[in-house]
């Protein structure tokens, strides 16, 4: 199986290699300066289950491609749009879209721009970053990919993937209810991502303030009603055990999203929290804990630093 990777940073970097430490046929899409640092260093891995470096293939140009089966999209929700015209040409080539992307807005971009037989239901489960020279650093303990068919027809080409896909050290899941498993991870995120941005807050500090908390579990129920409303069968447990889970947080953990309003990135506030709001809309359905920390994160959306 040929597999591409668009973004080799700290999500698509990890698993895409760790895909090429287990021997599989990889190639990173990559721009320019990214390419010249992974020349220079190579992908570098630092990881308490188990450091790497190789020197991977890499293409900056798509048209160096000549056959891709498998495309691993782990990119920014925002980032999304440029590459629009690379998933073209690699769907032409006869690969499907396995998108790592958080929210749940990007799978009808997806299918609409390229037909829902091409695009599989997937997500990821990981903490990583990247340093100033370009290393990836992962953190803990997890490092899954979830994924399943979003249709019928794609069932037989899901187990190659499994099969592939199983070679690598990280935990991969073929799920036979691959919504449900996006919706509970872009529910928790949503209002995880919420508290601790909006609020510049830890998982202990949300811990120790009850009516902080509270602020938090509320996001979560409006998560879990708008899921319900969408037609997604959510864990009847949803918000106590992400609720409890907090407490299990190593001291100073936050989200994602807090940690790039710190690095002055830009925020996926739009398909996380402003895609709730779009949906809700839709339902007629009231959000109003997600709206408020809409409102609190909007104005950092494009980073600091732009």
């Amino acid at each position: 199986m040929k597999i591409v990777i668009i973004g080799a940073g700290a999500v698509g970097g990890y698993f895409g290699g760790r895909l090429a430490e287990a021997g599989l046929d990889v190639t990173f899409l990559v721009r320019e300066k990214r390419a010249k640092q992974l020349q220079s260093t190579g992908l570098v891995i630092k990881s308490s289950l188990g450091e790497l470096t190789i020197h991977p293939k890499l293409a900056v140009d798509i048209r160096e491609i000549e056959a891709c089966d498998l495309v691993l999209l782990a990119i920014k929700n925002y980032q999304l749009a440029a590459t629009l015209p690379q998933l073209g040409y690699l769907v032409r080539l006869g690969a499907k879209i396995l998108p790592l992307l958080n929210g749940v807005e990007h799978f009808d971009i997806l299918a609409k721009e390229f037909g829902r037989e091409n695009v599989l239901g997937g997500l990821c489960r990981i903490v990583s970053t990247l340093d100033k020279e370009g290393t990836i650093i992962h953190s803990g303990q997890m490092h899954e990919i979830v994924f399943g068919p979003l249709q019928p027809a794609q069932e037989y080409f899901c187990s190659q993937v499994n099969e592939a896909l199983t070679k690598a050290t990280f935990k991969i899941k073929l799920s036979h209810d691959i919504m449900m498993d996006i919706w509970v991870k872009y529910g928790f995120i949503t209002a995880f991502a919420g508290v601790t941005t909006a609020g510049r807050l830890s998982t202990d500090e949300i811990n120790e303030i009850e009516a902080t908390k509270e602020i938090f579990a509320q996001a979560l129920r409006e998560m879990f009603n708008l899921a319900r409303v969408s037609g997604i069968k959510m864990p009847d447990d949803f918000v106590e055990q992400h609720v409890e889970g907090i407490r299990y947080y190593a001291k100073g953990s936050t989200s994602s999203m807090n940690q790039d309003l710190r690095k002055g990135l830009p925020l996926e506030v739009e398909s996380l929290q402003g895609a709730a709001i779009r949906i809700a809309g839709r339902f007629d359905v009231e959000v109003p804990t997600i709206r408020t920390f809409y409102g609190l994160i909007k104005p950092y959306e494009q980073g600091l630093n732009s």
